[in-house]
C-alpha cells in the first residue's frame, strides 16, 4: 500500500524542497541529498507507485513511456550520455529500497566500480 507521507510524495507536493534537474508531466528528477558518486540524481514518477511491481501492474502506458523517456532526458541534461552512467532501481526490502515510492538513481561523472560487492 502506498504511503502518502513518504519523503518523495512530500517532495512532489512541494512540502520539502529539492534541487531539481528536470520535471515534466510524468517525472521529477532531483539531486540526491547524500550523493554516492560525482553525479547522483533521483528520478521518480509523479504517480503514487510503491515499487516497480506496482508500477508495471498499474501504470498507464503513457506513464511507463514517460518514465523511460525521462531517464534518458535526465542523462542528456547531465551530459553523461557519451561517457556512460549507471541507473539503479531498488525494489523491496531485500532489494534495498528505503523509500516506498518507485525511484531510480542515476550515477555518473566518474568511472563507477562494481555493482555489487560481497
Amino acid at each position: 500500500m502506498y504511503d502518502k507521507d513518504n519523503i518523495f510524495a512530500k517532495i512532489l507536493r512541494a512540502e520539502i524542497p529539492c534541487k531539481k534537474v528536470y520535471e515534466d508531466k510524468f517525472v521529477l528528477a532531483f539531486h540526491d541529498i547524500n550523493p554516492q558518486a560525482k553525479i547522483h540524481v533521483l528520478v521518480i514518477p509523479k504517480g503514487a507507485y510503491v515499487d516497480l511491481n506496482d508500477f508495471s501492474k498499474n501504470a498507464k502506458n503513457e506513464e511507463i513511456e514517460g518514465l523511460i523517456r525521462g531517464l534518458g532526458k535526465v542523462a542528456k541534461i547531465l551530459n553523461i550520455e557519451e561517457a556512460g552512467y549507471r541507473y539503479l532501481g531498488n525494489n523491496g526490502k531485500d532489494g534495498g529500497q528505503e523509500v516506498p515510492h518507485l525511484h531510480f538513481h542515476i550515477f555518473g561523472g566518474e568511472k563507477l566500480g562494481k555493482m555489487i560487492s560481497k
